[in-house]
């Protein structure tokens, strides 16, 4: 249950950083407040997930999946480039994000 906890941690840092942009440097007030309460929330359920999860796994998967997320977000929203440099880094970080899942036992 707590992995699935930091995966949706991990989905909502996606949503404030991507929102971040859309803030206008907290100019604008109604999407300020939304990723203001989204980053309580991803916070909040990541420190749920630590009641079993190791905190150097939990918080490295936390910010692997909203980087992987964020990166998506800019390529398909935001019209960033998907050059094959940060494809091949990114899916690295993948491939470290699984590793660190199944080499870590939960604690109880």
């Amino acid at each position: 249950m707590n992995w699935i906890l930091l995966v949706i941690a991990g989905l909502l840092e996606t949503c404030w950083a991507v929102g971040l942009k859309y803030t206008a440097g907290f100019t604008r007030p109604l999407v300020s407040v939304v990723v203001v309460l989204t980053i309580a929330a991803s916070m909040g359920l990541l420190g749920l997930s630590l009641r079993t999860l190791p905190v150097g796994t939990a918080y490295a998967v936390w910010v692997g999946i909203g980087t992987v997320g964020t990166f998506v977000a800019g390529a398909v929203f935001l019209g960033e480039p998907l050059t094959f440099g940060r494809t091949f880094f990114l899916l690295l970080l993948v491939v470290a994000l699984v590793g660190l899942k199944l080499t870590t036992p939960d604690q109880p």
